[in-house]
């Protein structure tokens, strides 16, 4: 019983970083369009923020992935997509540390390239989870 309830409140922990990710990564997409189009430097500010949230999340989602991997529960691709997230939106934060105005079109490119590995890697995500530890 108390492997069941350790297991079930790890996936629910693991659950919620990992759909933590899209809404933080595509306010992130939202805020690069919006500097897009009115070159408002508090845009590109929002946008450094809420990638440096996002890779709180997915770093701690992709460290519930690993744990689950060496438990044999969780599939490499998964894994990869986290990773390929992790360091797309490592480089997205590097470039968007730089003056406002170098950062476009590279980082709205690369915020939207992080924003569908996002999707792509919650997707592969969330159906390796099953309701009561069912597999």
């Amino acid at each position: 019983m108390t492997a069941a309830v350790h297991r079930t409140y790890f996936s629910s922990i693991h659950a919620v970083l990992l759909a933590g990710t899209i809404p933080l990564f595509l306010g992130a997409l939202l805020s690069d369009l919006a500097y897009w189009s009115y070159y408002h430097i508090q845009w590109n500010n929002f946008a450094s923020w809420l990638i440096a949230g996002a890779l709180v999340f997915a770093g701690l989602a992709l460290l519930c992935a690993v744990i689950d991997l060496l438990r044999g529960e969780r599939p490499w691709v998964y894994i990869l997509l986290l990773v390929a997230t992790w360091i797309l939106g490592f480089i997205n934060a590097l470039v968007h540390a730089k003056d406002a105005w170098a950062t476009m079109p590279e980082g709205l490119i690369l915020s939207v390239i992080v924003v569908v590995l996002a999707i792509a890697a919650t997707f592969f995500g969330f159906c390796g989870l099953r309701v009561g530890g069912a597999k």
